[in-house]
């Protein structure tokens, strides 16, 4: 068998040596240098020099010349055997890393905030999961901000306005924050209600936000006026700020998203829907890897789907508003 070597450059020779693996094999698979090297696409003269090489780093003969033929030692024979299975192996490393990038496969993990991921993430996995059968899925459902490296996360969807990072990141869709609440709620106000009366109706408070009972509305003419709401209710949850408001516990700003089918179903109505708020972003994040899993991008192009039936469905629902 080749002997062990340890010279003090014997990592960069086993790297070196490594490449030699492919023309020793030819030569022993072809029983010749000018077969294999005709196999390989190179000289004769470069396959004859570089099995020499490796016979001289392991200071064993590998292959028995004459002038008819090229045959391998019991040594050579038995290096041969595990270098095949190691260019086996590697072979099907490579097919594999191109049948993963023409056919999506595999497990896709990734993370979503909850509302978001409840409301349109998951849906999205089970149209790609119906797409692509050969992909599974691992999502991660949270509001903390999860570092994808860390994590070993291959995506993260994030919500509002993003913090500066080394990641890479591509802007989907966005969402728009809306003032909802119950008919019956909405019913106290008069037509033509104005901010300073929506402001004495009770809030429930998302605690999850920066400042969640200071909002500053926007009108079609560019006036600008700021709101502080006095909370009936404080919660840590996007959905279980819906939910208080579903139940009229009272009024709240809430991403179109996570309200838009309880405003088609005319269970919660917008208030002054001429008066806006400050519209967010909709991200997907992925670590700054130079290439991206065909997985990944399958699934974004499902998610932009979404993304676009969703605001085509939110505008529909606009007119379930009271002024």
């Amino acid at each position: 068998m080749p002997k062990a070597y340890n010279q003090p450059d014997s990592a960069n020779r086993g790297i070196n040596n490594l490449k030699r693996l492919a023309y020793f094999a030819e030569v022993v698979e072809t029983g010749s240098f000018t077969a294999a090297a005709q196999r390989l696409g190179i000289t004769k003269a470069v396959v004859s020099q570089q099995v020499a090489k490796l016979e001289q780093a392991f200071e064993t003969t590998l292959l028995v010349r004459t002038t008819r033929s090229v045959r391998p030692t019991e040594e050579g024979r038995a290096f041969y055997e595990r270098c095949a299975r190691v260019l086996s192996e590697a072979q099907e490393a490579f097919d594999g890393l191109e049948a993963d990038d023409r056919a999506p496969s595999g497990m896709l993990r990734l993370t979503a905030p909850f509302d978001y991921g409840v409301a349109v993430v998951v849906p999205a996995i089970a149209e790609f999961q119906r797409r692509y059968s050969a992909c599974a899925a691992d999502i991660l459902i949270s509001d903390q901000t999860l570092d994808p490296v860390e994590k070993d996360i291959e995506l993260a969807i994030r919500v509002g306005w993003l913090n500066d990072s080394n990641l890479r990141a591509r802007r989907i869709g966005s969402f728009q924050q809306i003032l909802v609440g119950t008919p019956d709620l909405a019913a106290r106000l008069a037509d033509g209600a104005k901010l300073d009366e929506i402001a004495a109706l009770p809030f429930v408070a998302n605690s999850l936000l920066r400042d969640p009972v200071g909002w500053t509305f926007y009108d079609g003419e560019g006036l600008q006026r700021s709101v502080r709401f006095s909370p009936s209710l404080v919660i840590d949850a996007t959905l279980g700020a819906l939910e208080a408001v579903r139940s009229g516990v009272g009024v709240s700003v809430l991403p179109d998203y996570a309200a838009q089918a309880d405003l088609a179903n005319g269970r919660l109505v917008r208030l002054l829907p001429d008066w806006k708020l400050e519209s967010g972003g909709i991200y997907a994040v992925t670590p700054a890897t130079r290439f991206r899993r065909a997985r990944v991008s399958a699934f974004l192009d499902v998610l932009v789907e979404w993304e676009r039936r969703r605001i085509q469905a939110d505008g529909a629902n606009t007119t379930s508003t009271h002024a």
